[in-house]
């Protein structure tokens, strides 16, 4: 009876793996990925964003809890931060994520800065 418990988990584990889509794009503050008239530069990730969101293919996903902490602490770790961390990024960060996509969020299971 307990492997098949087991045996149940591991199944369960690997078939929600199998379900992760792959998304790559350039990471936003979620705040104005609402408002399309803004440019490039002022929807720039800073050191007070909380909320993120990533471009990928034309469309705006935003992220869910795990993923904006996830995307924070990636953040923080960027070389080009360390001069000034409330400045705006010098460059489109530009972010792989792996995650479940649920309506135009996604649920974020890693997230590497590329």
């Amino acid at each position: 009876m307990r492997r098949l418990i087991t045996l149940i988990g591991f199944v369960t584990i690997f078939a929600a793996l199998a379900l992760a889509e792959n998304f790559t794009g350039r990471l936003i503050d979620a705040s104005c990925a609402d408002q399309p008239q803004k440019g490039a530069a002022a929807c720039a990730p800073t050191a007070a964003t909380t909320a993120f969101a990533v471009q990928s293919a034309g469309k705006v996903y935003k992220l869910d809890d795990t993923g904006n902490a996830k995307a924070t602490e990636a953040l923080k770790s960027r070389a080009d931060r360390s001069a000034d961390p409330n400045s705006t990024m010098s460059s489109a960060v530009v972010v792989k994520i792996s995650g479940t996509k649920d309506g135009d969020t996604i649920k974020v299971e890693t997230l590497a800065i590329q």
